[in-house]
C-alpha cells in the first residue's frame, strides 16, 4: 500500500481543490511553459473558441520572435510547439475542424522561422513538423474545405518548402483534395512548365524539381500511370529503381506487358546496389505474365547475389516436392563458399541453419570483422546452446576488435564477451586447433595487459551487468 505522502493522483486529490490551485500557482511561478499549460487548460474549460484564440495568439507570438534558441532552450521550445500542435489536433479539431485546419496551416508556416533560429541536430523539430503534417491531412478530411482553395494553398506551401516541412503534403491531402482538387493542383503546376528555367548558382532549377515531384505525387494520387511516366526523361527511364517503380504502377493498372517492356529497357551496368528493387519488380511482372520458369531463374540469381532468406523461400515454394530439398541444400552449400562471410552468416542465422553456421564460423574465423557487432552478437547468442565453440569464436572476434582498435567505449561489452567465453568453455570438450580458454586468456593478457580499463571491467565483474 502506497504511503499517504507518495505522489499519486489519489493522495493529491485529498489536498482539496483550493490547496492544489495554490500549489500549481506556486510551482508555475517563473516557469513560462507551465503557465501556458495552465492557461490552455483554463481556455479549454471555457470553450473551444477561447482555446482557439489562445493558440492563435501563441502562434503569432512565436512568429514575431527573433531570438536565437540555443541548446539550453531548445527542449522548452519543442515542448511548447508540441503542446500547441496537440491542442490544435486533439482539442480544437474535435469541435471546430475548420478552425483547426487554419491553425495547423499556421503552425506549419512557423517552420522556416524556427529552423533559422534553432539548431535541429537532434532531429526533434523535423519529427514535430512531420507529425503536424500528418495531423493536417486528418483535419482536412474532417473539415471538408473548398477543394480548389485547398489546392491553391497546397500549391503555395510547396512553393515555399525550403526546409522540407511540406514534404509529402500532396499525399496527406490527397483524400481531402479529391479528384477536383488534385486536377486543380495539377493545372497550377503544369502552368509552371511553360516558364523559363531559373538556374541557381549550383546549376539546378529548384522550381522545376519541385514541379516534377509534385506532378508525380498528383499522378499517383489520381492513379494516372501515364502522368507519372511523363515526368521522367529518357535517361531516367533507364535507371533500375525508376523502371521498377514504373513497372509496379503498370502492374497495378493491369498493364503487364508494358511493365516488362519498361524493365527490359533498363541499363543495369555498374549499379548492383539498385538491382534488388528492379529484380523484385521483374519477378512480379514475370509471374503476372505466367512466365514462372523465367521468374524462378531470376529469383535464384537474385538469391545468389543478395543472400535474401525471403527470396530463397519464395524460390523454394515454386519448386516441386523433393526438388525444394535439393535446392535448399544447394543454397546452404553455396553460402559456405560465398566470398562475403558476413552476408553468408546473416543468411544462415536468418534461415536458420545453425549447423552450417557453425561450420562457416570455424572455417572462416579469421575473416570475420568484429566491427559488425550488430550481426556477430546475435549470431553468437543463437549458437550458444548447441555450438559453443562457434559462439566462442565470434565472442573472441568482438573482443579482439575492441582491444586491437582501442575502442574503449566497447570495453564493457568486450568484458561481457570474455565472460561468455569463460562460461562456454565448460561446454566445449574439444577446441580442435583453436586455443582453449586458458591459453586464449593468457595470450589476451600478454597482448593487451596494459589496457587497464578493460581488465578493470573484467575483474569487477562489469560484464555481468550487461547480461
Amino acid at each position: 500500500m502506497a504511503s499517504k505522502t507518495t505522489l499519486t493522483a489519489k493522495n493529491l486529490e485529498a489536498l482539496g481543490a483550493e490547496r492544489l490551485a495554490e500549489l500549481l500557482l506556486e510551482v508555475s511561478a517563473g516557469d513560462a511553459l507551465s503557465k501556458r499549460h495552465l492557461r490552455r487548460a483554463l481556455a479549454l474549460k471555457a470553450g473551444p473558441q477561447e482555446l482557439t484564440q489562445q493558440v492563435r495568439k501563441r502562434l503569432s507570438a512565436i512568429v514575431r520572435s527573433r531570438a536565437f534558441v540555443d541548446w539550453t532552450k531548445r527542449k522548452a521550445l519543442i515542448h511548447d510547439l508540441d503542446a500547441q500542435r496537440f491542442a490544435i489536433a486533439e482539442d480544437i479539431a474535435k469541435d471546430s475542424p475548420r478552425d483547426a485546419l487554419d491553425l495547423m496551416w499556421r503552425f506549419l508556416g512557423l517552420a522556416a522561422g524556427i529552423y533559422e533560429r534553432c539548431d535541429d541536430s537532434s532531429g526533434m523539430l523535423g519529427w514535430l513538423f512531420s507529425q503536424a503534417l500528418d495531423n493536417l491531412g486528418e483535419i482536412a478530411r474532417a473539415a471538408q474545405p473548398d477543394k480548389p482553395k485547398l489546392a491553391k494553398r497546397c500549391y503555395m506551401a510547396l512553393r515555399d518548402n525550403g526546409y522540407g516541412q511540406y514534404d509529402g503534403l500532396i499525399v496527406v491531402l490527397s483524400q481531402a483534395l479529391g479528384t477536383q482538387g488534385l486536377e486543380k493542383l495539377r493545372d497550377l503546376f503544369l502552368a509552371e512548365t511553360s516558364l523559363p528555367p531559373k538556374i541557381n548558382k549550383y546549376g539546378f532549377d529548384n522550381d522545376a524539381i519541385i514541379t516534377k515531384m509534385a506532378l508525380q505525387d498528383i499522378a499517383d494520387a489520381l492513379g494516372d500511370v501515364d502522368g507519372y511516366i511523363a515526368q521522367q526523361d529518357a535517361d531516367t527511364l533507364t535507371r533500375p529503381h525508376i523502371a521498377a517503380e514504373i513497372a509496379l504502377r503498370l502492374l497495378t493498372a493491369g498493364r503487364e506487358r508494358e511493365a516488362l517492356t519498361a524493365l527490359d529497357a533498363t541499363n543495369l551496368e555498374g549499379v548492383p546496389y539498385l538491382l534488388t528493387q528492379w529484380e523484385n519488380a521483374k519477378v512480379q511482372t514475370l509471374d503476372a505474365l505466367g512466365q514462372t520458369d523465367d521468374a524462378q531463374v531470376l529469383r535464384w540469381s537474385s538469391f545468389k547475389r543478395t543472400f535474401s532468406a525471403e527470396t530463397l523461400r519464395t524460390y523454394l515454394d515454386g519448386l516441386a516436392d523433393f526438388d525444394d530439398v535439393e535446392a535448399e541444400n544447394k543454397a546452404m552449400d553455396y553460402a559456405l563458399k560465398f566470398e562475403n562471410v558476413h552476408m553468408a552468416l546473416k543468411f544462415l542465422i536468418d534461415w536458420p541453419e545453425l549447423e552450417k553456421t557453425a561450420i562457416l564460423v570455424k572455417a572462416h574465423f579469421d575473416e570475420f570483422d568484429g566491427h559488425h557487432y550488430e550481426l556477430l552478437t546475435p549470431a553468437a547468442d543463437a549458437l550458444t546452446a548447441k555450438y559453443p565453440l562457434a559462439a566462442t569464436l565470434l565472442h573472441r572476434t568482438l573482443i579482439s576488435f575492441a582491444l586491437d582498435k582501442s575502442r574503449y567505449k566497447r570495453y564493457k561489452h568486450a568484458a561481457r564477451h570474455l565472460g561468455e567465453c569463460e562460461s562456454l568453455a565448460e561446454m566445449i570438450t574439444d577446441f580442435g586447433h583453436f586455443q582453449n580458454h586458458e591459453i586464449y586468456l593468457a595470450s589476451l593478457k600478454s597482448k593487451h595487459g596494459l589496457k587497464t580499463s578493460f581488465w578493470a571491467h573484467v575483474e569487477n565483474g562489469h560484464f555481468k551487468e550487461l547480461q
